[in-house]
C-alpha cells in the first residue's frame, strides 16, 4: 500500500515513466545513480534530471563521493518516505476541498449545456448571451446535475479513505523513525558508560600498582648474636696481619668518601675595617726611640763608675 501511494505522488509530480524509480529506492539507503540509470534504461543525465526534480520537493536526499580513479563525483540517493507521504496527504486534502466546492456549486447553482458544441455554462453566462451559444448560435438546454452530484460524492468518499490510509502509513513511518532515533541514542549512551567504566578501571589499576610498590616490606637487617661476633673475631685473629691492615685501609678510604663536607654558608663574612697604618707606624717609632734612650742611659752610668 505504501509503495502504491509513493508511485502515485511521483506520477503526479513527474510522469508515468519515472514510477519504476520507487521500486529501486524503497527500503534501501545510498543507491548508486549509475545503477539506477542502468536498471531504468536511461542515460545518467536523464536519471539525474528525475532525481533532482524529486529532491526539489525533498522526497529524495543524496550523498556525494569522489571517485579516486576517474576524479569525478558520484551521487548516492535515498528516498524519504515520511516526507513523500506527508506531501501526498497535503495534496489529497487540497483535492478534497476542491471537490467539496464543486459539489456545493452543483447543488446551489444551475448549469446550461450546448448539445452541438458540448459546452457547459453557468446561468450568469447564459443570461449574458441570451441563452444562445455564441459559436453555433444554438439554444442552451438546462443541465441535469444529479449524475454529476453523485459522481462528486463518490470521489469525495474515495479521497477521504485515501487520506485516512496515508495518515496511518505516515504515523507508522514516524514511529519507526522515532524508535530508530531512540535506539541510536541508547547505543551512544551505552558506549559512553562503557568508556567511563574502562577509564575508572584503568585508574584503579594504576593506583593499586603504586600502593603495592609503597607497601613492599623492607628487608630488615638481622641482628648478629654475641656468639656470631665472637666467631668472627676468632676468624679475624686467625688471618695474617698484612691482610687485616689492607682491609682497615680500605675501610678508612670508604669512610673518607662518605664524610659530609661542610656546606658553604650563604652569608658573606663581614670584613673588619682596617686600622690606620699611620698610627701603627707612629707607635713603632716611639718604641724604638724609647729603647735607644734606655741603652744610652745604661752606657752613661757605666762610664761614670
Amino acid at each position: 500500500m505504501k509503495i502504491k501511494f509513493l508511485k502515485s505522488i511521483v506520477e503526479s509530480l513527474i510522469n508515468k515513466s519515472s514510477i519504476t524509480i520507487i521500486d529501486l529506492l524503497v527500503g534501501k539507503k545510498d543507491v548508486n545513480e549509475f545503477l539506477i540509470a542502468k536498471k531504468l534504461g536511461l542515460t545518467i543525465n536523464q536519471t539525474r534530471n528525475i532525481l533532482y526534480r524529486l529532491s526539489d520537493y525533498r522526497l529524495v536526499s543524496f550523498i556525494r563521493k569522489k571517485d579516486k580513479r576517474k576524479g569525478w563525483y558520484i551521487y548516492f540517493w535515498t528516498l524519504d518516505v515520511h516526507q513523500s507521504l506527508s506531501l501526498l496527504e497535503s495534496k489529497l486534502k487540497v483535492e478534497l476541498e476542491q471537490l467539496k466546492n464543486q459539489l456545493k456549486n452543483k447543488k446551489e447553482k444551475r448549469y446550461y449545456f450546448c448539445n452541438s458544441c458540448s459546452i457547459e455554462v453557468t446561468e450568469e453566462t447564459a443570461l449574458l448571451n441570451n441563452f444562445t451559444c455564441p459559436e453555433c448560435e444554438g439554444v442552451y438546454d438546462l443541465l441535469n446535475n444529479k449524475k454529476d452530484i453523485i459522481s462528486l460524492e463518490k470521489k469525495i468518499i474515495k479521497v477521504k479513505k485515501e487520506i485516512e490510509l496515508v495518515t496511518f502509513e505516515k504515523n507508522k513511518e514516524s514511529k519507526r523513525l522515532v524508535n530508530k532515533k531512540n535506539r541510536r541514542i541508547e547505543k551512544d549512551q551505552l558506549e559512553k558508560i562503557k568508556n567511563k567504566k574502562a577509564k575508572r578501571d584503568a585508574k584503579k589499576k594504576e593506583i593499586k600498582k603504586i600502593s603495592v610498590k609503597k607497601k613492599e616490606p623492607k628487608i630488615s637487617k638481622v641482628r648478629k648474636s654475641k656468639k656470631s661476633k665472637k666467631i668472627q673475631k676468632s676468624q679475624k685473629l686467625k688471618k695474617p696481619k698484612e691482610i687485616q691492615r689492607s682491609k682497615k685501609i680500605q675501610k678508612l678510604k670508604k669512610l673518607q668518601k662518605f664524610k659530609k663536607t661542610p656546606k658553604k654558608s650563604n652569608f658573606k663574612k663581614i670584613k673588619k675595617p682596617k686600622k690606620n697604618l699611620k698610627k701603627k707606624s707612629i707607635n713603632k717609632n716611639k718604641k724604638k726611640k724609647s729603647k735607644i734612650l734606655k741603652r744610652s742611659s745604661k752606657f752613661k752610668r757605666k762610664n761614670l763608675r
